[in-house]
């Protein structure tokens, strides 16, 4: 934190969430630089702004910048939502999702989707139909996609880790039948591969600007949860030399986006003080955090310029504009 700073204000939500609470004077104060770093993504006249909420866990934010919306899942409704950016307004977009988690899009702009109940990796076409694009892996079910990510080579990576098969909450209870993976889809093919099979529990990944590296974040039920970084070899299949990127313990990130700079933007769970996001330079420095009044899920990069954070926590969706990019493919 700052020399001389305040409490943060997220550690009292009543000073600046509740209806009718105050401006937040600039800087924002929840946005605490750890390093030189990251000083210069922030930007000292723009504040995390709460810009939709009354939910009960959001994830897996993925923006459309052709038609200036984001969508979100709101998994235990069993729903994807639509936040306009031009009129602020929020609806439904799907409904039943069949709880639904991580979006992305693919490079030719459709929406791929993980869904826990199905334990379903589907793609909704341009007329909105729907294409499964995974359900198995040599002849098994699925445990239940959780986070997903593509690759300029159009090929499409996604966690595996059983989190709507557990119970009612998320998805519906199932008998698993394939370890926990990261899996690799190559759509043209049809063709699934083991991308990473060396986790306990793997959940958000993404990759690198230039996809040398790919980062992954594990989350057994016990133990330490930490996020890793892989390499990935040129037309290679298979992320390699698996390495603890951080250890945030007893905090751990849950679904992470790289901007174009190369810094890992987390969604990050740790209690008051750490709740929200946290940011880390490619060297594995924590440089900066974002705080909240809840835990984040997940993160995505949007905006006309794609500037603009959107962060997914439990009950509510917050924005706040960066000096940086987001990557492709997150």
């Amino acid at each position: 934190m700052p020399t001389g700073s305040a409490v943060p204000a997220a550690v009292n939500p009543a000073s600046r969430w509740d209806a009718g609470a105050p401006p937040i004077r600039y800087p924002d104060p929840d946005i605490i630089i750890l390093d030189p770093r990251f000083q210069r993504l922030v930007l000292g006249n723009a504040g995390i702004r709460r810009i939709a909420t009354g939910f009960d866990f959001t994830e897996g934010p993925v923006w459309f910048g052709d038609g200036r919306y984001l969508l979100v899942s709101d998994i235990p409704n069993d729903r994807i939502l639509r936040w306009d950016e031009t009129t602020g307004g929020i609806s439904v977009f799907r409904q039943p999702s069949h709880y639904a988690n991580g979006n992305t899009r693919d490079r030719q702009g459709r929406l791929i989707t993980c869904e826990h109940d199905t334990q379903h990796l589907i793609r909704t076409e341009y007329d909105g139909t729907i294409t499964l694009l995974a359900d198995r892996f040599e002849g098994k079910r699925l445990t239940g996609p959780n986070d997903v990510v593509v690759k300029s080579d159009g090929t499409i990576w996604f966690s595996d880790n059983g989190a709507g098969s557990g119970g009612n909450y998320l998805g519906h209870t199932v008998a698993q039948e394939l370890p926990f993976r990261v899996y690799r889809l190559d759509p043209a093919t049809g063709a699934l591969t083991i991308a990473v099979g060396d986790m306990a529990r793997p959940n958000g990944l993404a990759f690198s600007p230039d996809e040398a590296r790919l980062y992954v974040v594990d989350t057994p039920a016990t133990g330490a949860k930490t996020t890793h970084v892989y390499d990935i070899v040129e037309n290679s299949t298979k992320a390699v030399n698996g390495r603890v990127f951080f250890d945030g313990t007893p905090g751990y990130a849950d679904g992470i986006r790289v901007d174009v700079h190369g810094h890992v933007w987390c969604g990050f769970s740790g209690g008051v003080g750490q709740d929200g996001l946290a940011v880390f330079g490619p060297d594995g420095t924590l440089i900066g955090r974002i705080l909240l009044p809840e835990r984040c899920a997940n993160v995505c990069f949007g905006g006309v310029k794609r500037n603009r954070l959107f962060m997914a926590a439990c009950q509510s969706v917050y924005a706040l504009y960066v000096e940086t990019q987001g990557a492709v493919g997150g």
